[in-house]
């Protein structure tokens, strides 16, 4: 693999996966509405909650593009370009971005949890951990099909519930609703990402769970997923009917599902990941502004 520095700006921001980036903001505004609705929402708690979020997911992001660049996973890959696989960045240079961003969630976190509960700290801790091993060290949980299940729990339920404690000081039921719903979301991100990488994936030995599901298999599981957060929905709307509006979200949702469901393979499941994040925001800006809503009626 050749080494070098070219990198540009805009390199360096595709690097990044802005189109995943709705796996961070989805649970900051859900867990914010959640809060809302209990009447203990901060703006100030939410910004820095969010500045927690997308930092994690950028240092996911780009620890995934190291770890996977250095094993040459990424050598026949469909999606994006990547830094390292590329060439673009030399691979410590990816590296160091990925720490440089989680060192900024670690500040951010730590603010958060002095702010609301200090056990936050060791939360905050563990989810850099799961977001290094996810594709990092000599045993990554991300080859092994653990992927989806760890996006669900930390870009779900931690996340969410998460934001809504900062702010509220405790649990609630709509707060669990949304974690389950944005989680299921997530991972359906995540899982179409693995679904167009079947063969490459295969064929470099990671086990991720669409190679273990196989692609009928994945397919089915990516239609359930998405289908929670609506249903999620109906629960939500029997204490709180202007939630309703997030099923709005079908429309996207809709048509990410379309190559899905028709079988489509490798390039042409690319704009299925960036459908299903706007699915995701929409859906979390629409439950969190009627949760909020209805909080001050």
């Amino acid at each position: 693999m050749p080494e070098s520095s070219r990198a540009s700006f805009h390199d360096w921001l595709q690097g990044a996966r802005p189109h995943t980036w709705a796996n961070a903001f989805a649970p900051v505004l859900a867990g914010t509405g959640a809060a809302a609705w209990s009447g203990n929402a901060s703006i100030y708690r939410a910004m820095l909650a969010m500045v927690v979020a997308w930092t994690l997911i950028v240092g996911v992001n780009y620890a995934n593009d190291y770890s996977d660049g250095i094993r040459g996973t990424d050598d026949d890959r469909q999606g994006p370009q990547r830094l390292t696989g590329s060439g673009l960045a030399k691979p410590e240079h990816v590296k160091y971005a990925a720490f440089g961003a989680f060192a900024l969630a670690s500040v951010a976190g730590t603010l958060l949890s002095v702010m609301s509960s200090w056990w936050l700290i060791a939360v905050g801790a563990l989810c850099i951990l799961a977001a290094w091993f996810y594709t990092g060290g000599k045993h990554p949980y991300g080859y092994a099909g653990w992927g989806e299940c760890a996006v669900f729990v930390f870009f779900g339920l931690v996340a969410v519930c998460g934001t809504e404690y900062t702010q509220a000081g405790r649990f609630t039921w709509v707060g669990v609703t949304c974690a389950v719903s944005i989680g299921c979301f997530s991972a359906a991100v995540n899982l179409a990402n693995n679904l167009r990488d079947i063969p490459s994936d295969t064929d470099s030995g990671k086990r991720t769970l669409a190679v273990r599901l196989g692609d009928r298999g994945t397919r089915r599981l990516w239609l359930g997923l998405v289908a929670v957060p609506y249903l999620s929905t109906l629960v939500l709307a029997t204490q709180c009917v202007p939630t309703l509006a997030a099923l709005a979200a079908l429309l996207l949702t809709r048509l990410a599902a379309s190559p899905v469901m028709r079988g489509a393979t490798g390039p042409a499941l690319i704009p299925v990941l960036g459908l299903t994040g706007r699915a995701m925001l929409a859906w979390s800006v629409l439950t969190a502004a009627a949760l909020a809503f209805s909080a001050g009626a």
